[in-house]
């Protein structure tokens, strides 16, 4: 038997020697895989077909095992199904409607799947018909648009979304989809903005709309004028954008919150007796248990929100009240697929509630603060792809966010005042942090604790450059903008100069592995500038006198690191090579920094002669320090308030590329129209005759 009948659906066996009979409904498929016309002696055949429950399995296997000649043979009558399929969808016998979308779903699919190497237009001469594709898909994507609109069955719209998405990642990438010139030409933004901006709407079908809206703007995005982008950028409707973020604030938190399920089951029993009894041999493992896999597709449509609006902005800051998602089990809508963990769509009583109880005693929160708690929870391990995926996008998303001059007012307001319990790496040296230790702080705080908590873990051998690079950028940014504003952040910046240092500490000891693979000059000179923006601007946002007191203190500490960093940028300068310019920078940029370590380290050697002292106290090295300010000589460095400004073309087209491949992967993996989902929905519209 071959491997089409195995899926044919057998009814019966009347002997062992006669062979099964099939369904009728393969009988008719069969029809159409036949020369004739089917309609030719059955008037009735098409309304037939859709009365009959589809067999996905069979129809996309017999799509897929037809070959060359076979096709020119049958092409008119699959364009006849394709015809009579988008014909179907204005029925108002609602079967006939889903049987019509899930035969749309089963065509799209197995013509693509046979001709992989095919070109788009001869994909669409398969389906459609060359000559009448331009109708056929301006009447699927009106009556696909009625659908969502109108005040039909909820299920109904959902297999329309699960059509869509079907349609948009049925090929590898987005981008070869010829088909989507037409979806571009017809355009559904409008139908996707109301599923969002309608409370009950978005309960339910939220998810996939913002899915395929963050898709569909990714078609031929940098080859031409796409209207997705185009309208994506001008929204300024309240509900809608405020939608659009609920939608994703509710799948960060559904992922946070299975992490911290996780993480408390590791918490407990015979793996943490296991991990305490052998110190902590074990903690790499354990970071693996608690792996939850990413959701790429939400955050790229928070990505593009954010990028292409700066009405989004505001929705970043909107509070709420922060609470858990219930753990009680939510019965999926019938069309929902059994997606795998961390991608599954939030809670639909969540979604539809956007009025929650008030607490005074409840701890508020916001989109930003739900996104940075993900951040810290993807950031942490980056050696698979997809976590090094979402934690670069992680870090495109904030420095939007730096760069935006009202998102840097909201993130430094004092009068906005959070408590941030970001997710921290497990390390041998450092005690796990107390969440009630977190003080109420502004929103910029927790996400200068990110960066530092990405620097501070993260130096290793498989070094990730890019993901540092970004995170002093990000640091540089929110520096300029406090100097800029004259804010002065009482944040524990010693931290901040700790970790940079350390940074620094690393990049020399590793110089030789890092060279071979990285220009580790860029990243020094960068890290450098951050300190000379606070030695020649640090007066103006700093938050007191105290603080620039110990920024001198830690320079002249940790003097060794900048001395050695001086003694290797200044051999490789000398010397001919690649890197002979990115070194010969650094060491113009250390001119200040050596001349505060000339300057004050005699100074502090005398100090400590005249008293008869062998060690300083801290104290006493800073009184050294205030008391020999004004013979100190620095020169004015230009340019060190002002950064490149982010653009995704073309440095990030590559990335991003790559990314929407993936996700379209995964997309098209989770769209599941099984048989479970037809025998639901055929039941649900079982009555409607």
């Amino acid at each position: 038997m071959s491997q089409v009948e195995k899926k044919a659906g057998l009814l019966r066996r009347t002997s062992s020697s006669k062979k099964p009979l099939k369904e009728k409904v393969v009988l008719m498929y069969d029809e159409i895989f036949a020369k004739e016309d089917p309609a030719k002696n059955n008037p009735r055949f098409w309304d037939e077909l859709f009365l009959m429950k589809v067999n996905l399995e069979y129809l996309e296997s017999k799509l897929e095992t037809v070959d060359g000649e076979e096709v020119q043979r049958i092409q008119d009558n699959i364009n006849s199904l394709f015809h009579h399929c988008v014909q179907a969808l204005a029925e108002e016998h609602q079967i006939k409607v889903v049987n019509a979308l899930q035969t749309l779903c089963a065509l799209f699919r197995g013509v693509h799947q046979k001709n992989k190497s095919a070109s788009g237009f001869d994909i669409i001469n398969m389906l459609m018909g060359f000559d009448k594709a331009e109708q056929r898909m301006k009447d699927l994507m009106e009556r696909l648009d009625t659908l969502l609109c109108g005040d039909g069955s909820e299920s109904l719209k959902s297999l329309c979304l699960k059509l869509l998405l079907c349609l948009v990642t049925v090929t590898d990438n987005i981008s070869q989809n010829t088909i989507l010139e037409y979806v571009m030409i017809n355009s559904i933004f409008e139908a996707i903005l109301q599923i969002l901006s309608d409370v009950s709407s978005r309960g339910q079908h939220g998810y996939d709309a913002v899915v395929l809206l963050a898709l569909l703007v990714n078609y031929r995005k940098y080859e031409s004028v796409n209207p997705y982008i185009v309208k994506l950028s001008i929204v300024d409707d309240e509900p809608t954008l405020d939608g659009m973020g609920m939608v994703v604030h509710q799948a960060l938190t559904e992922y946070n919150r299975q992490y911290k399920d996780k993480e408390e089951e590791n918490q407990g029993g015979f793996f943490s007796t296991l991990t305490s009894m052998v110190g902590s041999m074990f903690i790499a493992d354990a970071d693996e248990k608690l792996s939850v896999q990413t959701n790429e597709a939400i955050l790229l449509a928070l990505y593009e929100a954010v990028h292409l609006n700066r009405n989004f902005i505001t929705v970043l800051a909107q509070s709420h009240p922060e609470i858990d998602i219930p753990v009680t089990p939510v019965t999926p809508t019938p069309t929902t697929p059994t997606t795998p963990l961390g991608t599954t769509p939030p809670s639909l009583d969540m979604m539809s509630n956007p009025e929650l109880p008030l607490d005074p005693n409840l701890q508020t929160s916001n989109l930003l603060i739900t996104f940075l708690k993900y951040a810290s929870i993807v950031m942490q391990d980056t050696k698979d792809e997809h976590r090094l995926n979402s934690a670069r996008l992680c870090l495109i998303i904030l420095t939007c966010i730096a760069e935006d001059q009202y998102a840097d007012a909201f993130l430094h307001d004092d009068n906005m005042n959070f408590r941030v319990n970001l997710h921290r790496m497990p390390m041998r040296h450092r005690k796990k942090a107390v969440d009630k230790n977190i003080p109420s702080r502004p929103l910029v705080c927790a996400v200068l604790d990110l960066m530092v908590e990405f620097i501070v873990t993260h130096m290793m051998k498989d070094f990730p450059m890019d993901l540092y690079l970004r995170c002093v950028q990000i640091i540089h940014k929110l520096l300029c903008y406090q100097k800029k504003c004259r804010i002065r952040l009482h944040y524990t910046w010693r931290e901040l100069w700790s970790a940079l240092i350390n940074l620094l500490k690393f990049l020399l000891s590793n110089e030789t592995t890092l060279l071979a693979k990285h220009n580790i000059f860029h990243l020094a000179l960068l890290v450098v500038n951050l300190f000379n923006m606070f030695i020649t601007y640090g007066d103006t946002f700093l938050p007191t006198s105290n603080s620039y007191d110990e920024l001198y203190y830690e320079i002249v500490r940790m003097h060794q690191v900048f001395d050695n960093l001086y003694c290797m940028v200044l051999r490789v300068s000398t010397n001919t090579g690649q890197w002979k310019e990115a070194a010969s920078k650094v060491t113009h940029a250390l001119v200040n920094v050596r001349a505060i370590i000339n300057h004050f380290n005699p100074k502090i050697e005398s100090y400590a002669a005249v008293n008869h002292i062998s060690q300083l106290s801290e104290e006493q090295v800073l009184e050294v320090v205030r008391s020999n300010y004004d013979t100190l000589t620095l020169k004015l460095q230009d340019g060190l308030d002002q950064f490149e400004r982010y653009s995704e073309q073309p440095k990030e087209a590559a990335f991003f590329k790559e990314l929407v491949r993936s996700i379209s992967l995964n997309v098209r993996k989770n769209v599941s129209l099984n048989t479970l989902s037809q025998d639901v929905l055929l039941k649900e519209f079982s009555t409607i005759s």
